[in-house]
């Protein structure tokens, strides 16, 4: 239980952060915002007007990364048995794309800079406070906003920190502009947006992908699955694993594997031992929060499937059946199935008074026997206690 609190606490704190740097650059954005488009239209640039309607596009991602943050972080329901994660990833699928479309939206207007640079007016000097000030801030929330994720390890946190920073670079063209304009060089601007223009459409994009490879379930990295494979052979009872499987969920990881372990174990020594493997791995690899472990006597991958076999009830009443001839039947007292290769292999308890010591080999003779036509048997075994 203390491991499970400490999960949560671990949990509301990444929240709580990532709640508080959203709601920075909410705050930050619209007063940028408000100053770029003032001092935009009063300098008569276009540049810093088109940068400032891209920082009200911010105040939508702010409020898209919110959304996603509160609805990532509900716990889990019957809708959603492995939480709310996605939607975290969802989130970061729009962000990449919205930063594609910055990076479209900075080349086209390089693009028509370049074929009509006669046109570009030459703005007032003083709208340079105004850049100097988007450049600072937005920079300062990409620094902020970046530590968190990493922190916290959020793909979300870490688009929005990539949207910061072209921003600032988007800023970046705009100084060139307004001071290539000023200096007489009108297509310096447009030339360094083709580049970054570039940059950040590679950021959007690989953003984008990432996220939608969470949602289609693509596993870990290999070196995540080695490490995976290491801690679970480490845990004593486990002899090999098989059918790993991972994918990932809003920044976080789930996992489920097969142990092999001794045929002979007792069904609470194979929970323990999963038990044990469980809490190794997530305590050994943070990004693991859930993982289920299925048992097996054997490697089903190898041998013949147990599956058809007769459950118990059938069984017993075809040990009843096989062995009707035999009065010591009413003394067992015991009855242990083993389902391996295929078959059901039988071990039979009796009391010592229910066979004198000289017939009890003779007798375990003729029960093998009896059983030996029906091919769901394996191996039977008569033990006297």
């Amino acid at each position: 239980m203390k491991f499970v609190a400490e999960l949560e606490q671990g949990g509301s704190a990444r929240l709580r952060a990532s709640r508080r740097i959203t709601l920075t650059g909410l705050v930050i954005n619209t007063a940028l915002a408000s100053l770029q488009l003032l001092l935009g239209w009063l300098g008569r640039s276009q540049a810093l007007l088109a940068d400032g309607v891209h920082t009200v596009s911010d105040l939508v991602t702010d409020v898209l990364v919110l959304w996603g943050l509160h609805a990532g972080a509900q716990d889990a329901d019957e809708e959603h048995p492995y939480g709310h994660g996605r939607y975290e990833t969802v989130v970061t699928v729009i962000l990449g794309m919205m930063l594609t479309a910055v990076a479209v939206g900075i080349a086209a207007r390089a693009g028509i800079r370049l074929s009509d640079p006669a046109n570009i007016p030459v703005p007032s000097a003083w709208t340079l406070v105004a850049i100097f000030a988007a450049i600072f801030s937005k920079e300062g929330l990409y620094r902020y906003t970046l530590r968190v994720a990493k922190q916290y390890d959020s793909r979300l946190l870490r688009a929005n920190a990539w949207h910061h920073r072209s921003d600032a670079i988007s800023s970046v063209i705009v100084l060139l502009g307004v001071g290539g304009a000023l200096l007489g060089v009108t297509w310096l601007d447009a030339l360094a947006a083709v580049g970054v223009a570039i940059m950040v459409g590679r950021i959007g994009i690989q953003l984008a992908w990432e996220a939608v490879r969470e949602l289609v379930d693509t596993g870990l990295e290999s070196a995540d699955l080695e490490q995976i494979r290491e801690v679970t052979l480490s845990v004593d009872g486990v002899k090999s694993l098989h059918e790993l499987r991972t994918r990932s969920v809003g920044g976080r990881a789930l996992a489920d594997l097969h142990l092999l372990v001794k045929e002979d174990v007792s069904v609470s020594e194979g929970h323990h031992i999963s038990e044990a493997v469980r809490h190794a791995l997530i305590s050994g690899l943070p990004a693991l929060t859930d993982v289920t472990v299925h048992i097996d006597p054997e490697d089903d991958e190898v041998q013949p499937p147990s599956l058809g076999l007769p459950l118990r009830s059938e069984m017993l009443e075809r040990i009843r059946q096989r062995l009707a001839g035999f009065p010591e039947i009413g003394q067992i007292d015991g009855v242990r199935l083993h389902y391996l290769g295929g078959r059901v292999h039988v071990e039979l308890y009796l009391p010592l008074a229910a066979c004198a010591e000289p017939q009890r080999a003779s007798l375990g003779e003729a029960f093998r026997g009896a059983v030996a036509e029906d091919p769901v048997f394996g191996n039977l075994e008569v033990y006297f206690h």
